[in-house]
């Protein structure tokens, strides 16, 4: 009996190893033939999957927010205090762990290579400064932030946190660790709620 095959899970199977030679190799080595040795597959195996190299890096990129999002949620859904989920879905947007260091080497190494392929995910769009938006936007309807803040700035200045502290974390992992990011998004969160 031939063995059956779940093609949702190959497919992330192939968005993985995708992920894998981004890590190794640099966009560049993101060939097709590439990632379907770093797959174990062969090209025809793969191609049944994809048939393009951006089709490809597209379900990779898109796997890597969907999967973002699905912690986020769960953070969101979570019985934590206002306070602490938003602080828990900050962290979740930053590389603290091996894991979220991988996804976001990888997601950067994205966005530089499409920023001027029109015609591929437009990375710009991440979700991120939505996510912001809605962050505030719950602060505020909680009645948390401090009286007078000016939620379009106050949604640019933390869009621009998270992506500038993921960005060192990156770059300066031993300086910028994980309890420095913590102390910074915590402080930023104290310095825009209102006391009490």
């Amino acid at each position: 009996m031939p063995k059956l095959v779940d093609h949702e899970e190959r497919r992330n199977h192939i968005a993985e190893a995708t992920w894998r030679v981004i890590l190794n190799q640099g966009m560049k080595g993101a060939t097709v033939r590439n990632i379907a040795r770093e797959a174990g597959l062969s090209l025809g195996a793969l191609r049944h999957y994809f048939s393009t190299q951006d089709e490809l890096l597209v379900f990779a990129m898109k796997l890597v927010k969907d999967r973002a999002t699905e912690r986020i949620q769960q953070i969101a859904m979570s019985d934590l205090p206002p306070k602490d989920k938003i602080l828990n879905i900050m962290l979740e947007l930053v590389p603290l762990d091996e894991n979220k260091m991988a996804e976001m080497e990888v997601w950067f190494a994205f966005t530089f290579y499409t920023r001027h392929k029109n015609d591929v995910l437009d990375a710009q769009h991440d979700g991120i400064y939505a996510g912001m938006k809605k962050l505030i936007d719950y602060m505020d309807h909680h009645h948390m932030l401090r009286n007078n803040l000016d939620k379009e700035i106050e949604t640019e200045k933390l869009y621009a946190l998270i992506d500038g502290i993921a960005i060192h974390a990156l770059l300066e992992p031993h300086r910028v660790n994980k309890e420095r990011i913590k102390a910074v998004l915590s402080q930023h969160l104290d310095s825009i709620c209102a006391e009490g």
